[in-house]
């Protein structure tokens, strides 16, 4: 037997002998009337060995319990943090103090009632007078010394990495305050935020491969969502001129320090403005949620000092390729761009001028972009969903923002001519019979919607994983999502032991 289920059996059997008591190891509430930080907020000048004359009643989970007969200490954390709890002979009632020492063991969950004091060592402390058992842990917490390191396991119990790692909290409680500060903005200039389909029959507004299944009720296969993009250019069409959605957005495809295949995005599309006006509009985003969750524009994240202060810098892709691989792909020909990628070992798919300027790009500039930045005006060829250029018609108007080397959004002067834009997807629907698998479907309906006719309009979407993680400083995609995706412990033990034989 191994040792956790020794402990295991141990706490069954004192659950035995409460119920023979008749004491329920899992009563039905408590009445909370204080929580840690309060206390310590509020008695912050109380001074060392000092007893107050209040009471406190408060209620959490038992992390850690020492022993040293007339006294006992205990930490107990809630949702606000930590305080002590001491037990103490001829302070607390000895029955009190028996039943602590006999049935409670660090992962229980308790209520407590007791003064309020500072110890002589200055740790402000509950002297306990009466306790209750709220839940009775039938498993022992992680090593209270090493905690709980294992990253996997982290992100597979992230109820464990929550209650070992109290720091892990506060990402998510900031990821919610950007989430707020991105609402908050939006709404205060006119925007509407709804709700588009997860589950689709046609799916698009992105070049990715999409997750697959089956409506049984009517017999049909179905698409999860991999874009809201053409859900709220219909409704721009139907008259909804300022739009938004925070929605999850599903990929079949890698799995790495930046991707998750269920991510959150934000889409905003604006009748009457274009990529100029959703470059000025991301910007200020993020520099609106660094200054209301931060109260800076300067984020730390490793050795690097982000500066999210507008105006952000801003170059052309051509610009970009002409600093940093030391080429004008504006003066060269596809030939020569082949000849330039095959001599340079650069990873391309298709030999045509446009995405061999973008394989090129991919590969000699994107490492080299830290502080935030706008790459603007990229060639049509990577897009069927945005307006050609109105000085040149090889490119079109497209921004990708990025910082430390990542994408961080993408955003257009949408395409609204619905003939063309019929041509377009029909071409990338023969690209997807041809088995390209990221090419987009051709979707009917939105074509017509645009044959009622869409206005000007900018577009713009922004990964909000990513903008948590660059705000927050964490090294992953898996740090700011709760529960991100993880492979299944069989097929992950079954990889540990083939590489340990």
């Amino acid at each position: 037997m191994s040792r956790q289920e020794e402990i295991k059996k141990e706490r069954l059997k004192k659950i035995s002998e409460l119920k023979k008591l008749n004491i329920n190891p899992y009563p039905y509430s408590f009445d909370v009337k204080n929580i840690a930080i309060e206390l310590h907020n509020k008695y912050s000048k109380l001074k060392n060995n000092e007893k107050s004359k209040d009471s406190a009643k408060i209620a959490g989970r038992i992390l850690t319990i020492r022993d040293i007969g007339k006294i006992i200490f205990a930490v107990l954390q809630d949702s606000s943090g930590k305080i002590q709890l001491v037990f103490q002979d001829n302070e607390t009632p000895e029955k009190t103090k028996e039943f602590f020492k006999n049935y409670i063991d660090s992962g229980d969950f308790i209520g407590a009632e007791g003064i309020i004091l500072r110890t002589k060592t200055g740790e402000l402390s509950i002297l306990v007078k009466k306790i209750e058992l709220l839940s009775k842990s039938l498993l022992p917490l992680p090593d209270k010394w090493h905690g709980l390191e294992d990253k996997e396991e982290r992100y597979r119990k992230r109820y464990l990495d929550l209650i070992m790692n109290p720091s892990v909290k506060d990402v998510f409680v900031k990821r919610e305050k950007i989430i707020d500060s991105i609402r908050e903005l939006l709404k205060s200039k006119g925007f509407i935020e709804v709700e588009t389909p997860y589950l689709q029959t046609i799916y698009g507004g992105a070049e990715a491969r999409p997750f697959k299944t089956h409506l049984n009720a009517l017999d049909i296969d179905l698409f999860l969502a991999i874009s809201p993009e053409l859900y709220l250019k219909r409704l721009v069409v139907g008259g909804i001129d300022k739009v938004f959605t925070i929605a999850r957005n599903f990929r079949n495809e890698g799995i790495d320090k930046w991707h998750n295949p269920e991510f959150t995005m934000m889409e905003i599309y604006q009748a009457y403005a274009d990529y100029n006006d959703m470059m000025s509009l991301f910007e200020e985003i993020y520099e609106n949620a660094c200054k209301k969750v931060f109260g800076t524009t300067k984020i730390k994240h490793g050795e690097i000092i982000l500066d999210f202060k507008t105006p952000w810098r801003r170059m052309t892709m051509a610009e970009a390729i002409k600093k940093y691989a030391k080429i004008d792909v504006l003066k060269m020909s596809s030939e020569q761009l082949l000849e330039f990628v095959e001599k340079n070992g650069v990873e391309y798919k298709d030999a045509s001028w446009g995405l061999l300027v973008q394989s090129i790009f991919e590969h000699f500039c994107e490492k080299e972009i830290i502080q935030p930045t706008f790459i603007t005006d990229h060639p049509k060829e990577t897009t069927p969903l945005c307006k050609v250029h109105r000085k040149d018609s090889r490119l079109i108007e497209r921004f990708e923002p990025f910082c430390l080397g990542v994408e961080m959004g993408n955003a257009y002067s949408e395409l609204n001519d619905p003939v063309l834009q019929k041509t377009l997807l029909q071409e990338q629907q023969e690209k997807l019979s041809r088995g390209k698998e990221e090419a987009h479907p051709y979707d009917e309906d939105f074509v017509t919607s645009l044959e009622y006719g869409m206005p000007p309009t900018g577009g713009l979407g922004l990964g909000i994983d990513r903008m948590v993680i660059l705000l927050t400083s964490q090294p992953s995609i898996r740090d700011v999502i709760l529960f991100p995706f993880m492979k299944p412990e069989s097929i992950s033990n079954s990889n540990k032991t083939k590489k340990e034989v």
